[in-house]
């Protein structure tokens, strides 16, 4: 067993290094960080390739095979997964320096990535090196770390560029991402959300139509976007029948041991809503089409009425579904009227079965650290770089889970591209933990 005070050390100096590091995509310049880490994984033994398509947007895919060939063709490999880009941050709207990695009185370190996900890299690798430093070797099977680039701006340079180029280096039977672990409180009960799947995207346009004109005479014109205020306000007042899938299903049921169909959601999300308001906004995401406009455009002169107006829709959808079914939910939302419906892109979310050997380790750790507490299979509302290996590897687990108890998912989210993102030195030790825990529970 490994020793916690030693493993928290390096998982803590780890970080601080990594946030350090400006890695804002875009531009992204990943690879400073990707040769330090190189470096701490070579000294622990393992072989590390850089793969890139840009040369300073590397991704590293680090292996640690066990002791004999044979031993390592018997076992599944296991793959943590990560990446080291960030989105923006501005130090002005900041308490601290967001490449700082400072670690401050209040036990939390700072920066940009500490969240997302910086911090479960660090976890990752101090326990993979501390299990190597320590003599460990897969008893059968392969272990991987791969950390990627571009994250952020959808993968191309990094985890779809990774699986689809160099598939035979990066294939895996289990991975381990972001995406779950966040802890939360229902009537007393404390449960871990597993990420077992990701909801995919069917973006449209609204379009109106209408006649160009002065604007100095408002009834010479058809103004388009006055058309588009009534669907706007069923937009925002009108929601979307429910599409539960297998995971917002496993979450009703732990927490009303209830088989909910579709019919139910409204009640059981009402009873969420009374009991604590904030889970119900997290969760009710989950359960079907969101439908959210961002961006809207129309006369492209202020003295000219708009003969056409466009609302861009972010639609987010249930794994496993597309865009049929977005636009089934849009038009029982928006009705009948005069306006289209312009599909401009789509990815259709994908998930991992629930029974594995992944989700016992997770089970049984979770029980270790915290007797009382359940550990349930949830899907997010957006997407990881995990989407990209379940399409490659049909038969691959990947799960996202990232534990945290000091901070509760209520904390954590919201710091998730945040201003002030940080996070508890205890969480990352407990992370850090669990990746002890998993990875030779895995391979032997």
């Amino acid at each position: 067993m490994l020793d916690p005070a030693k493993l928290q050390a390096t998982a803590t100096e780890l970080l601080q290094q990594l946030i350090r590091f400006n890695t804002v995509n875009p531009p992204g310049d990943e690879a400073v960080a990707q040769h330090f880490i190189k470096g701490e994984l070579e000294e622990a033994g393992f072989e590390v390739e850089l793969l890139a398509l840009e040369p300073e947007r590397p991704n590293l895919v680090a292996t640690l095979p066990a002791s004999t060939p044979a031993a390592a063709s018997d076992g599944p490999t296991v793959a943590m997964l990560g990446h080291v880009d960030t989105v923006l941050a501005d130090p002005a709207e900041w308490q601290a320096d967001p490449w700082g990695g400072e670690l401050r009185d209040d036990g939390c370190i700072w920066g940009r990535g500490a969240q997302d996900m910086k911090g479960q890299v660090a976890a990752e690798i101090a326990a993979a090196v501390e299990l190597a430093h320590a003599g460990w070797r897969p008893a059968s099977g392969t272990l991987k770390l791969i950390v990627t680039s571009d994250e952020e701006a959808g993968g191309n340079l990094g985890a779809r560029w990774l699986c689809e180029q160099h598939p035979r280096k990066v294939r895996a039977d289990v991975v381990i991402n972001e995406g779950g672990g966040q802890m939360f409180v229902f009537e007393g009960r404390r449960y871990f959300r597993v990420g077992c799947a990701e909801k995919g995207f069917s973006r449209f346009n609204i379009v109106t139509h209408g006649k160009a004109g002065h604007a100095s005479l408002p009834r010479m014109g058809e103004n388009a976007l006055l058309k588009m205020a009534p669907l706007l306000e069923k937009l925002a007042t009108r929601q979307p029948a429910h599409d539960l899938t297998a995971e917002p299903r496993a979450i009703l049921k732990a927490l009303f041991d209830v088989d909910a169909t579709d019919a139910d959601v409204p009640d059981l999300l009402a009873r969420i809503e009374q009991t604590d308001p904030r889970l119900a906004v997290l969760l009710e995401p989950t359960f079907g089409v969101t439908l959210t406009p961002t961006m809207a455009r129309a006369s492209a002169k202020v003295n000219v009425i708009p003969a056409q107006a466009s609302v861009r829709v972010d639609c987010r959808v249930p794994p496993g579904h597309g865009v049929d079914l977005a636009e089934r939910r849009a038009r029982e939302v928006l009705g009948d009227g005069d306006y289209t419906l312009d599909f401009a892109e789509s990815a259709v979310g994908n998930g991992s079965a629930h029974n594995s050997p992944l989700m016992d380790a997770i089970v049984e750790w979770v029980a270790g650290v915290d007797p009382e507490a359940t550990a349930i299979p949830s899907v997010l509302p957006g997407f990881t770089d995990s989407r990209w290996f379940r399409d490659a590897f049909p038969d691959c687990v990947a799960y996202g889970f990232f534990p945290q108890m000091t901070m509760d998912m209520y904390e954590s989210d919201p710091l998730i591209h945040g201003t002030d993102e940080r996070i508890p030195v205890d969480d990352l030790a407990l992370a850090a933990r669990f990746f002890s825990f998993a990875i030779p529970k895995l391979l032997g």
